[in-house]
C-alpha cells in the first residue's frame, strides 16, 4: 500500500480484502460476497472512479441498518426452459443475478437465446460487469437495471425514471470480450453530479437541469432538479425501454416507489434488473466470429478511433501495475467497516 500527497494506491490484493472485509463485517454471507466483491474490484480497476469503493460506503451502511439482508438467499423460479424470474429477496443484486446465470447460461446454448428477470433487487452496479460475465461465457449479452427517479421527460420538470443504465456484450472467438457498450439514458452518470456537489465544484453545461428545467452548472440545483437526458429525447426512450423491462417486466418496482440507494430510510429499494443472453452460433449460420473481427478492424484501423470499452481494459492493465487510487477519508471509513 502506497500512499500519495492526495490519494492511497491499493495493491489488487489489499483491495480485494478491503471490499470483502466491509462487506462480510457488515453482515454479508461469504456465498453473497464473492460475485460481489469481483465486480467491485473490477469496477474500480476499469478507472469507474465513483462506483466501485464510493458506493461500498452505502453497502456498509445500509446492511447495518438493514436496508440490504446480506443474509438473503435468492430464489429461482423456472417459468420455462428459457424464461427465469430470480427473486433476490431485498438482498443485493449480485448474489440473485449470480444465481440466476446458472439457469440463462445453459438455457441460452441450449435453445439459442434465453431471458432472466430479477425483482426485490439491490443496486446492481455496473451493468458492464454483469454483461461481460454472460460474453465470456461465449454469449451475446444485454443487461439493463431501473433506478430512482432522476430523469424528466423530455418538456416536463418532475424525475420519473432514474439513469437506467443499459449494456451489451460481445463475445469473442477467445473466450473473452470482443467489445462491450454500457451506458445510462442520461448524459452522464449521476454520481458525477453527487460528487461534484460534495466537493463544492461546479459542472459543465449538459449534465443536469435545474427544478425550473433550465440548464445548469450547479450541481446541488442539479440534484434538486433532474439529470440531463443523453441525446435529448432518445436518451429519456431508452431509459423508458429499461423501466419496462426491469419493472413492468422483471418484477421491480417503478422508479417512483423504489427507496432511496443513498439514504438510510429503513426501506429496501426494490429495484429490477432484466437480461437476455443469445448464443451466436445458433443464429448466425457460423458466420458470427468472422463478422465481428471484420467490424472491429473496420473501427481500430482508424487512426484516433477505439472501440467501446477499450479504455477500461487498458486502465485494468495500467492500474493492476500501479496500483488503484482511493481518497484517504474514503478508506478510512471503508476500513472502519472492515
Amino acid at each position: 500500500m502506497d500512499v500519495c500527497e492526495m490519494t492511497v494506491l491499493l495493491s489488487i490484493e489489499d483491495a480485494h480484502t478491503l471490499i470483502w472485509d466491509a462487506l462480510i463485517c457488515s453482515g454479508t454471507l461469504p456465498e453473497n460476497a464473492k460475485y460481489l466483491t469481483d465486480a467491485i474490484l473490477d469496477t474500480e480497476l476499469s478507472g469507474l472512479e465513483g462506483h466501485g469503493f464510493y458506493w461500498l460506503q452505502y453497502y456498509c451502511a445500509h446492511l447495518r441498518s438493514g436496508k440490504v439482508n446480506g443474509k438473503a438467499v435468492p430464489l429461482v423460479e423456472v417459468v420455462s426452459g428459457t424464461s427465469f424470474r430470480i427473486n433476490a429477496r431485498n438482498g443485493f443484486a449480485h448474489p440473485a443475478i449470480e444465481l440466476g446465470f446458472k439457469h440463462l447460461i445453459p438455457a441460452a446454448k441450449e435453445y439459442g437465446i434465453a431471458g432472466m428477470g430479477v425483482y426485490n433487487s439491490y443496486n446492481a452496479a455496473t451493468m458492464g460487469f454483469h454483461t461481460g460475465f454472460l460474453a465470456r461465457a461465449g454469449l451475446l449479452a444485454i443487461g439493463s437495471t431501473n433506478a430512482v427517479p432522476n430523469l424528466a421527460p423530455v418538456g416536463g420538470k418532475t424525475p420519473i425514471i432514474g439513469t437506467n443504465p443499459i449494456s451489451y456484450a460481445v463475445p469473442a472467438s477467445n473466450g473473452e470480450i470482443a467489445f462491450l457498450v454500457d451506458q445510462s439514458a442520461t448524459q452522464v452518470a449521476w454520481t458525477a453530479v453527487k460528487l461534484a456537489a460534495e466537493e463544492g465544484e461546479p459542472i459543465p453545461i449538459g449534465w443536469a437541469l435545474d427544478a425550473d428545467g433550465v440548464p445548469t452548472k450547479d450541481a446541488e440545483a442539479g440534484l434538486a432538479g433532474s439529470m440531463a437526458p443523453a441525446g435529448g429525447v432518445k436518451g429519456f426512450s431508452i431509459g423508458l425501454l429499461v423501466e419496462v423491462l426491469c419493472a413492468a417486466l422483471a418484477g421491480g418496482n417503478l422508479g417512483l416507489d423504489q427507496g432511496s440507494f443513498t439514504e438510510n430510510d429503513g426501506k429496501p429499494i426494490g429495484n429490477g434488473q432484466f437480461f437476455i443472453a443469445i448464443d451466436p452460433n445458433k443464429f448466425s449460420g457460423g458466420r458470427f466470429n468472422q463478422t465481428i473481427e471484420a467490424l472491429i478492424s473496420s473501427i481500430t484501423s482508424q487512426e484516433g478511433a477505439r472501440l467501446p470499452n477499450a479504455r477500461r481494459e487498458a486502465n485494468k492493465v495500467r492500474l493492476a501495475k500501479d496500483g488503484i487510487p482511493i481518497d484517504p477519508e474514503l478508506l478510512s471509513v471503508l476500513k472502519d467497516f472492515a
